[in-house]
């Protein structure tokens, strides 16, 4: 928890009267925040919530309808002296355009790259699968933003502890160390891509996510600078929860024109309100809950996984769900067709949150954390889709930390099985 010395700063820089907060002076609001509060999200936002005497509920008794993400503020990409074991050291350089037309090139190992049918407007510019699925990602070593006890190792160390491998079956696996008992911290994994993009379609296909008391995993894409460059949890969710979260986390300005699923044409559920900058919001961001239990957790595990898809264009950021059965031919056959897709399980529409303003130069991002501001902070909550029961009561014991650390065992469903990662761009 912060001091309240750190929590008076936070407190006077927002503050600021609105007729006075230009746009240079919210960045560099955000700027000081960034750099004061980078370790701290879900504690930050409690202790500004009690500065303005707004606290909602209380850590050990959180509301099933309020509970929202905590985002995984921090520098992204690219990474240098930290990432000495990455798969490749060079920069992408790319071109940029304001619709999805961005193109990157990486230097030395990098993944496949292929183009799709003409029937798509979308174009195949970076793939990983298989044998080569590890090229074209750093490992992130450095401390863990959201507070995990975890450490994050380099490609060597994880490869010759058997933390990442590629199973018979050519789909990559990134798991947690299993160790009887630690005294501090789990090893773990977390991968960046070295490309970065404005816009694009990303799709993400899996057999099996880390799932389980104290465990917390994510998929997402972030900018370099944030907020200002904005964060995209594509999956995301802690503990036993089965019903995903798809979150975005901005610079002030960006907000969801309103809380009703009709409207947003989306078959999810918005929670924590609408206002999606990480300035105003304690860092919480605006998330939506998927309405179905196989989205997240045991219960994608046990339907056989299923295909992410999230959708970066001029309307908007859309996350789409497939469950492994109801995977649409088009991404099947590599030849995306979003507008055929339905309805998407969460939406930011570009009316009232410009998607090439707030979200820049993002890369793609796998990582698994134990306990952490948001697993731990609802260790001993019950209600939620998956976590009927808390994991204090389910365990028998009173802290996460004390959890994970003495129960390797535990660790057993700790792990990503991914088919592949196929990150698509307009034909131009």
């Amino acid at each position: 928890m912060m001091g309240f010395k750190q929590v008076t700063i936070y407190a006077a820089l927002l503050a600021v009267d609105q007729t006075l907060a230009s746009h240079t002076l919210v960045q560099r609001a955000a700027h000081s925040i960034h750099q004061k509060a980078i370790w701290h999200t879900h504690n930050l936002a409690q202790d500004l919530r009690v500065a303005f005497g707004t606290m909602l509920v209380s850590r050990a008794n959180v509301d099933s309808s309020d509970h929202v993400v905590y985002c995984k503020s921090g520098s992204q990409a690219p990474f240098s002296s930290s990432e000495g074991n990455a798969t490749s050291s060079a920069s992408p350089t790319k071109s940029t355009g304001s619709a999805g037309k961005a193109t990157s090139t990486i230097a030395g190992s990098s993944p496949t790259s292929t183009s799709t049918s003409a029937a798509s407007p979308w174009n195949l510019v970076e793939s990983h699968q298989g044998q080569d699925f590890f090229n074209g990602w750093s490992f992130f070593t450095g401390a863990d933003p959201t507070n995990g006890i975890v450490t994050y190792v380099d490609q060597n160390t994880a490869n010759s502890s058997g933390l990442v491998s590629i199973n018979s079956q050519g789909h990559a696996i990134m798991k947690v160390d299993a160790t009887a008992v630690v005294a501090s911290t789990r090893n773990s994994v977390r991968i960046t891509t070295n490309s970065q993009y404005n816009g694009g379609l990303f799709i993400m296909d899996s057999v099996h996510m880390p799932t389980g008391c104290g465990i917390w995993p994510a998929f997402w894409t972030n900018g370099p600078n944030w907020p200002v460059d904005g964060e995209i949890d594509i999956v995301e969710g802690v503990n036993n929860y089965t019903n995903n979260q798809a979150t975005v986390h901005t610079n002030v300005g960006c907000t969801l024109a309103s809380s009703n699923s009709n409207t947003l044409s989306i078959s999810g559920t918005v929670v924590g309100g609408t206002d999606c900058a990480a300035l105003t919001t304690g860092n919480q961001g605006c998330g939506i809950r998927a309405a179905t239990s196989n989205s997240f957790g045991s219960g994608f595990n046990s339907n056989g996984g299923g295909v992410y898809a999230m959708v970066w264009d001029a309307d908007g950021i859309a996350v789409y769900f497939f469950p492994a059965n109801a995977i649409p031919a088009d991404i099947t056959a590599g030849a995306p067709l979003p507008d055929s897709w339905g309805a998407a399980q969460a939406r930011w529409p570009a009316t009232s949150c410009a998607p090439f303003q707030f979200f820049v130069n993002h890369s793609a991002i796998f990582d698994t954390t134990l306990c952490g501001d948001w697993a731990s902070g609802v260790w001993s909550s019950s209600g939620l889709p998956g976590q009927e029961q808390s994991c204090a009561a389910r365990t028998g014991v009173s802290t996460c930390e004390a959890f994970v650390r003495a129960n390797g065992a535990s660790m057993s469903e700790a792990y990503w099985e991914i088919r592949s990662v196929k990150i698509y761009q307009t034909q131009s």
